[in-house]
């Protein structure tokens, strides 16, 4: 699985005017399953990102987790975080998962996160979605899983 980082100060997914989730400070994740991905990497990726420490701490230095400030989650499915620019100037997708097989990863992350952490909001898979955010930092981590 790929994901994402985004340590914000707020972010918003909208689609078709309505707002799906919303959150103040914390991590705006940007996810992306690939063929052969399972819900044990789905498992590790969201244990990971619990537990990331990038938010400072008094001394000024990432030392804690979105968990250790109570921030909030927003989890956003982007399948286009697959892409393949290495030949043309088209980016090839054919590194994302099937839609079946990412929407079941997708909602298998929502719902360990919302098992592990009271502050978790949502996109909405498939949607043409507007995300805005206030970047903090900036402070962008990418992360793989596999």
């Amino acid at each position: 699985m790929i994901a994402v980082l985004q340590r914000v100060q707020h972010a918003q997914v909208e689609v078709e005017g309505h707002i799906t989730g919303a959150i103040g400070p914390g991590l705006l994740m940007l996810v992306c399953a690939e063929p052969g991905d399972s819900e044990a990497q789905a498992d590790k990726l969201i244990a990971k990102v619990l537990k990331l420490r990038v938010f400072s701490d008094e001394a000024g230095k990432m030392n804690r987790s979105v968990q250790d400030i109570a921030g909030g989650l927003l989890i956003v499915s982007q399948f286009t975080l697959a892409a393949d620019c290495s030949s043309g100037n088209r980016p090839s997708f054919t590194g994302a998962a099937g839609a079946e097989q990412g929407r079941r990863l997708y909602d298998h992350c929502l719902q360990v996160a919302r098992r592990l952490h009271p502050r978790v909001e949502a996109g909405e898979f498939g949607a043409d979605m507007k995300v805005s955010l206030l970047n903090d930092g900036p402070v962008t981590i990418p992360i793989t899983i596999r």
